[in-house]
């Protein structure tokens, strides 16, 4: 009986070394295959829209932007899309036309956005842009309510951008964020008017966004 006893435990004790090297051979075969996809055996991804409105100056005027992008997310941490944007700036009389203007246009493109710690609570992404656009000078009769488009013209644009962003719930995201435009150049304008030139578009944007999907 005590042979027996003996002879059992000395066969569970040499079974624990060979386990423990097959549990860790198991293991290591896995984080191999797991090294040997881009992404991880883990490819969780999402998608998202979102509605953007902020504020800028264009021509030395207060401007409005307005718009959107939607997205997927690889792996929580970098995200590709498309969007667009919106802009008109504050209506003002100029003299030598005799009638208030502003400028109009929009933009869009490609977005790529690198996403710091997105799991937490509080974390910071960096959304970049890279597209086309176009803008038009138009003057404005305030009593038969009826706009005029004098020129319009077409560029290139890269925005980058970062922002602070808040998990508000599973599917809801806040964010503050600043951007900076730059544009190829262009001209717009007619004979009577001051040319308006890309650096009237160049600068900063303050912005908000509200993000909704699946992070």
């Amino acid at each position: 009986m005590k042979r027996t006893i003996i002879a059992s435990v000395i066969g569970a004790l040499l079974c624990l070394p060979l386990s423990a090297q097959e549990e860790s051979e198991g293991k290591k075969g896995q984080d191999d295959r797991e090294f040997m996809t881009i992404m991880g055996n883990n490819r969780s991804g999402g998608m998202y829209g979102s509605f953007t409105v902020g504020y800028s100056e264009i021509d030395n005027d207060q401007a409005v932007l307005f718009g959107g992008r939607f997205m997927w997310v690889a792996s929580h941490s970098i995200g590709f899309g498309f969007g667009g944007t919106g802009f008109i700036n504050e209506y003002h009389y100029e003299p030598l036309v005799g009638e208030d203007v502003f400028l109009t246009g929009g933009y869009g493109g490609l977005y790529i956005e690198p996403i710091l710690a997105p799991k937490f609570p509080v974390h910071l992404s960096f959304p970049c842009l890279f597209g086309a656009g176009g803008i038009s000078y138009v003057t404005k009769d305030p009593e038969n309510y009826i706009n005029f488009i004098e020129d319009s013209e077409a560029f290139l644009i890269a925005e980058p951008g970062a922002e602070i962003e808040l998990n508000i719930t599973r599917n809801f995201r806040f964010a503050l964020g600043v951007t900076y435009r730059f544009t190829t150049e262009f001209e717009v304008g007619n004979n009577q008017s001051p040319v308006v030139d890309s650096d009237a578009l160049n600068g900063f944007t303050y912005m908000a966004t509200f993000k909704f999907g699946r992070f």
